[in-house]
């Protein structure tokens, strides 16, 4: 590509097709700016992966090239099975990958090339140097120019409308887009059109380059429907001007002093693998470029059919593209909210847990989502009793996490006794029921437990917590309840017992024992009981960490399907 001087070394297009672990792929365009590729939200390629480090990689260009880098990852970048040691220049074809095997993948490559090689091939049979062939290698190359540096949408499709006047030597172009079931696209990248018969117009344009008015486009709708509905890739009619009505199955269309017509579907276009590229069913056609001429009949031979057909893609190519970016900036928007809302949720956990003194505390709760159903609390009465809530909500994500909110700010005035517990849990139980009609629900368990020892407890439905004594024996708190919510009219009894110097109560959710591994298999609540009883002697600090390492160890990095929280009491008077 010549440049003048001074000009700025242009990127060839390219881009990274994304694979995730399921199979799935998407597709991300490369522009002037730096890729960061990381687990963390605020990555500009997001790899919903826990083995995945916060930042991971980077994509950066470099003269008029792609650079990818390791930013000091845990577990490595490779590129083509090989671990990077340092920058890489991205080749097209090149599958980068992250230090495991059933992760995901990203495949480098460059834009696809098709204008490029029929314009090659149009000027190898250009043996007579002809101006009608010359003309439309220019506008070939200006296509492909302009999908190299435009900065619009609309830009690139006005190139593609202008190619495609220049090859058959029509007089007018349009290219129209469905209103209805189409896909939306911000009014930034395109203009607003004018709705004709389900369609509207973007593209409006002469055989001279200036643009029309959308309304010039006066032909019947029913030639375009019949365009869209004709099942081919190429519809085109000739009208005979010296036969009344011409050849038109409308006499409309011959008023209108038209020679001929050509219509070329847009189909909505899938990538496949980076070799293949397949189209959509006629339901899902975006749109058309319709082309019409009253002096000349459009030049429809076979390489020029074959010419306007590759247009056709690259249009089609051009508005999926635009489709799925707005798809991706609506995810990026609501993965921002989310992250807000996380650190939220995030700031209504205890900042500070008592470590010292006759009540310990050690806690934590990991969202599998953005925002998680679970949350813990320990809130002082008095100085000689405390109060303890472990909530999770049913089901996942935002509702969730606002009932958990709702709960915690319920529990905010703590009751110690047996009788206040019980009326604190039926009003709360009852709120729940009223305002979701038992299609939302928590499981919980709420204890009071005092300097003297004594534990008044009641679980609502919730994992069966563990009173762990130094010696390693062990109690089981066990469900006292069904959860709050599901049942307007339940009661919620409250045990009582006592604990000893030393001893332990150690909460969970079904996170921790419904973590799972590679394999498909369980933490279950028989290898917390093995954690638990190996290290019955050791602070309540320690006992969380052992048995938040032994479910790390056990997953080894699996992103979880539940949120995960665990909290550790210790009674030292």
């Amino acid at each position: 590509m010549d440049t003048s001087q001074g000009e700025a070394p242009k990127l060839f297009p390219a881009g990274l097709t994304i694979i995730n672990p399921s199979g799935q792929r998407n597709r991300l365009t490369l522009g002037s700016a730096t890729i960061h590729i990381g687990r963390q939200s605020d990555n500009e390629l997001v790899l919903r992966d826990n083995r995945v480090s916060r930042v991971h990689a980077k994509i950066q260009p470099v003269d008029d090239h792609y650079v990818i880098e390791d930013l000091d990852s845990r577990h490595g970048l490779f590129v083509n099975g090989r671990r990077l040691e340092g920058p890489h220049t991205l080749a097209t074809a090149d599958t980068v990958t992250f230090g495991f095997p059933d992760g995901y993948q990203l495949i480098f490559s460059t834009a696809d090339q098709g204008l490029a090689k029929l314009a090659d091939k149009m000027a190898d049979q250009m043996a007579g140097g002809a101006g009608s062939n010359l003309a439309k290698l220019r506008a070939l190359v200006e296509v492909a120019r302009t999908l190299q540096g435009a900065f619009s949408i609309q830009e690139v499709l006005e190139s593609v409308v202008d190619a495609a006047l220049a090859v058959t030597r029509s007089h007018r172009g349009f290219l129209l887009l469905k209103t209805d079931g189409a896909p939306s696209y911000r009014a930034a990248d395109i203009g607003s059109g004018v709705p004709i018969g389900g369609l509207k117009v973007q593209v409006a344009r002469d055989d001279c380059g200036f643009p029309l008015d959308q309304d010039d486009l006066n032909v019947p709708t029913s030639l375009i429907q019949q365009a869209l509905q004709s099942r081919k890739d190429l519809f085109s009619m000739h009208f005979d001007p010296s036969v009344e009505g011409g050849s038109s199955p409308d006499v409309s269309a011959a008023l209108l002093d038209l020679r001929s017509v050509v219509c070329v579907p847009l189909v909505r276009v899938r990538t496949g693998n980076m070799n293949e590229t397949f189209h959509g069913t006629l339901s899902e056609t975006v749109g058309l470029i319709y082309l019409d001429s009253r002096v000349d009949l459009a030049d429809l031979s076979t390489g020029n059919r074959e010419l306007l057909q590759t247009l056709a893609m690259e249009a089609s190519t051009i508005l999926e593209n635009a489709r799925l970016l707005e798809e991706e900036r609506g995810k990026q928007r609501i993965e921002e909210e989310l992250r807000i809302a996380r650190g939220i949720q995030n700031s209504l956990l205890p900042r500070e847990l008592p470590s010292t003194g006759w009540f310990r505390a050690a806690g934590s709760s990991v969202a599998s989502q953005q925002v998680g159903g679970d949350y813990y609390d320990v809130l002082p009465i008095r100085p000689d009793c405390w109060a303890v809530v472990v909530a999770d909500v049913s089901g996942k994500g935002v509702s969730s996490a606002l009932l958990a909110a709702l709960l915690q700010g319920a529990f905010l005035m703590a009751a110690d006794q047996p009788a206040q517990m019980e009326e604190l849990l039926s009003r709360i139980n009852q709120y729940l029921y009223q305002r979701t009609d038992g299609e939302k629900y928590a499981t919980l368990f709420y204890a009071a437990l005092s300097s003297d020892g004594g534990l008044h407890w009641s679980n609502a439905g919730h994992c069966t917590p563990v009173l762990l004594h130094t010696d390693g024996s062990m109690e089981h708190l066990k469900a006292t309840s069904m959860p709050l919510g599901m049942l307007g009219i339940a009661r919620f009894s409250v045990e009582t017992t006592n604990s000893r110097p030393g001893d332990k109560i150690v909460i969970f959710s079904d996170g921790l024992t419904e973590a799972h591994n590679s394999a498909g298999e369980f933490f279950e609540t028989g290898r917390v009981l093995e954690v638990l009883q190996a290290s019955a002697g050791q602070d309540c600090r320690q006992v969380h960490a052992a048995l938040m390492e032994a479910v790390r160890q056990f997953t080894c990095g699996m992103p979880q399907a539940d949120d995960m929280t665990l909290l550790v009491l210790e009674y030292q008077p």
